[in-house]
């Protein structure tokens, strides 16, 4: 590895520490698939111009953590914790999918397309058999 490798690395490492303010962890349980959309809020006047791409990107439409981290060439850790930032601003939201929405419209819409409360609980069957020494998740409901 010569000099002009390892100023890069330690480049980019500096930056993402600059970027998060050096935090390491997001206030938000966000997984590699949760899907964002923008929100009403508007993130603070000293935020990093990573969080106006992220708006920027989920304005044309909903996109997953991974998405964003890739398409900013940042990563995952360091994205979640800007993410956090624009939730706690509500310029982001966490997208739900509309055959999973509350509406009496929706549900009547969707009704075929959601799971059944039989197959769910098949479902929890099978990964309790699979997984038995597994933690319980404590926000699971």
């Amino acid at each position: 590895m010569n000099t002009h490798d390892r100023t890069d690395e330690d480049a980019t490492f500096v930056r993402t520490y600059t970027l998060t303010r050096g935090r390491t962890r997001p206030r938000h349980l966000l997984s590699l698939e949760t899907v964002l959309a923008t929100g009403p809020g508007r993130p603070g006047p000293r935020q990093a111009e990573e969080c106006e791409q992220i708006l920027a990107l989920c304005q044309e439409h909903p996109r997953p953590v991974t998405e964003l981290a890739g398409l900013l060439a940042r990563p995952v850790t360091a994205v979640k914790v800007l993410i956090s930032d624009l939730l706690d601003a509500n310029a982001l939201i966490i997208s739900v999918p509309s055959a999973y929405t509350s509406s009496d419209a929706a549900l009547d819409a969707d009704a075929e397309e959601r799971p059944t409360t039989d197959l769910l609980a098949a479902f929890a069957v099978g990964l309790k058999r699979k997984w038995p020494n597994a933690n319980r998740y404590s926000q699971a409901g």
